[in-house]
């Protein structure tokens, strides 16, 4: 990069807006995913909530089947996501999707009351369909936008939704559901903030910096010059070497590490509410206060580890692949030992059970930089389709969680049973990072090549090559 376009280039541009849309984008679908958690809890225990609203006489296995379903239509959209986004670029797939969800959000009351529990699951479904096409589309708006040398700082600032987002759904949840709106108001807001932000992504995003209508010369040029692409990149479908990606070695570790991340972390997601009902003893006050209080520590320890990534990278302490799994591991094996404690606990040690878990969930955001963004490492040119792919399997585990808490807990109160479910958690989040450990890498791959397919005898996908280490080193500095 020359020294010039650097200098010329301004410190705070359109590619950072890029990045405030998709955190905002974020924060509106996973407000919409996660608060069944507080609502279901809501809506079978009016006494913990406001009266004035009906109670569902739901069972254990229908709740857990209601937390689930969203996960039955997130996981069949996420190839199409890809392939969508190939075709029409980020800015109208993300658009529709965000839409859809919002509209999913604002009918849930009105379809609750004619047909139950099983009307729940069909509109859950519905929207895991719809936000299964966000994320593909996401690491793909990422990879056109971001030079490498901030790749890193943009892709992680825009993750940060994800705890924002986790953070509103459980604690505003929890307020709207013990206020006047009841229950009912959690979904009409949650629709009110989806579409709000798809009219801020309409108005202002932009599939990549030549369409930008606000964007500088010098900020253009900057970011077109740093991916070092062809002259039709942004016009050409780029064939997809599927053979290549089914036997790359880091490819396999990451979507490995990136299933029972979703294990442990879905786990927590969907049945802090529950653990805190039953084994704490808390109403849903209460509950929902406590149950934001990890996902706000989460969101803070984003931050942390952001500036902590900046300052290991800049000063070339660690290389990206050493830091994506020092990252990876904090993440991973801290939640692991704090899991097997808060198992052990009961409601007159609750104070203890809160701090077990806020630490646990707290650095557990690490997994943002540690390997979320690790698709975009291995292959910006194809970002969409291994995020797909990563997405398609992480996501497939949510389904079984609630149902595997379902089937382990009988009874909310009994706190031997939710043992098993934090000890199960804590073995997926220490095997998984072992193998990522082992195998990942931070390095472009070589079947990322825009003309990878056209070469003679492409091969497998093995160990890159030292112009790829070279490439990857270019990066890290």
């Amino acid at each position: 990069m020359l020294p010039e376009v650097l200098e010329s280039c301004p410190l705070l541009g359109i590619r950072h807006l890029q990045a405030l849309l998709i955190f905002i984008t974020i924060t509106s679908v996973y407000i919409g995913r996660l608060n069944a958690g507080v609502s279901v809890v809501a809506m079978t225990n009016a006494e913990s909530t406001n009266p004035d609203f009906p109670e569902y006489d739901w069972t254990e296995a229908e709740k857990s089947y209601i937390l689930s379903s969203f996960y039955w239509g997130y996981v069949i959209t996420q190839f199409l996501g890809g392939f969508l986004c190939k075709l029409f670029g980020a800015k109208t797939v993300i658009f529709w999707a965000t839409f859809g969800s919002g509209v999913c959000s604002c009918i849930t009351p009105l379809f609750i009351g004619w047909g139950g529990w099983g009307t729940y699951c069909a509109i859950r479904v519905l929207m895991g369909c719809f936000q299964g096409l966000i994320f593909p589309s996401i690491h793909q708006h990422l990879a056109r936008w971001s030079p490498p040398k901030e790749r890193n700082r943009l892709g992680a600032l825009s993750h940060t939704g994800i705890e924002c987002g986790n953070v509103l759904s459980m604690f505003v949840s929890g307020m709207i559901a013990k206020g006047p709106m009841g229950w009912p108001g959690i979904s009409y807001i949650s629709a009110g903030v989806a579409f709000a932000s798809c009219a801020l992504w309409f108005v202002l995003s932009a599939n990549n910096a030549t369409e930008s209508r606000f964007i500088g010369e010098a900020e253009r040029h900057y970011i077109e010059s740093s991916l070092k692409h062809g002259v039709n990149y942004h016009h050409a479908v780029i064939p997809i070497p599927w053979k290549a990606i089914w036997t790359s070695v880091p490819f396999l570790a990451l979507l490995v590490a990136r299933c029972a991340e979703s294990w442990g972390l879905s786990t927590l997601q969907a049945e802090i509410p529950a653990y805190m009902n039953g084994v704490l003893q808390m109403d849903i006050k209460d509950n929902a206060t406590f149950s934001a209080l990890p996902f706000l520590a989460m969101w803070i320890m984003s931050y942390v580890y952001l500036v902590s990534a900046d300052i290991l990278l800049t000063g070339k302490w660690l290389s990206l692949t050493a830091l994506r799994k020092t990252f990876n591991s904090m993440a991973f094996w801290i939640p692991a030992a704090t899991l097997i404690g808060i198992g052990f606990l009961d409601v007159d040690q609750k104070t203890m059970a809160i701090v077990l878990m806020t630490l646990s969930v707290g650095f557990n955001s690490g997994a943002t930089i540690g390997s979320s963004l690790n698709s975009i490492d291995l292959s910006p040119n194809h970002a969409s389709i291994l995020m797909g792919i990563i997405n398609t399997a992480a996501n497939a585990v949510p389904i079984f969680t609630p149902i595997v808490v379902g089937q382990i807990v009988s009874d909310n109160g009994n706190r031997n049973q939710w043992q098993i479910v934090f000890i199960i958690s804590s073995v997926v989040f220490f095997v998984g990072n072992c193998i990522f450990l082992a195998f990942g890498t931070a390095v472009s791959q070589p079947w990322d090549a825009e003309d990878y397919l056209m070469r003679p005898q492409p091969g497998l996908a093995l160990p890159s090559t030292s112009s790829e280490k070279s490439k990857s080193k270019e990066i890290d500095q």
